[in-house]
């Protein structure tokens, strides 16, 4: 291969990367607010999980009585 077919690949493939790194979605408002509110929901589910056992543990305590 040439030397200057060499550098020519090399430029469109340095122009390719930064044409699709251009491309990349940039996150709006709306998708900020949704992520923020799934992050809410699985605490609460976590935390409805947690209240759940130890019901649970509860309800084994009284049993053993």
């Amino acid at each position: 291969m040439k030397p200057i077919n060499s550098v020519s690949a090399a430029l469109l493939m340095s122009a390719l990367l930064v044409a699709l790194s251009g491309c990349q979605k940039q996150e709006g408002p709306a998708e900020r607010a949704g992520k923020s509110v799934d992050q809410t929901i699985e605490k609460a589910g976590q935390q409805i999980e947690k209240a759940g056992e130890k019901i649970q543990d509860t309800a084994k305590g009284d049993e053993k009585k």
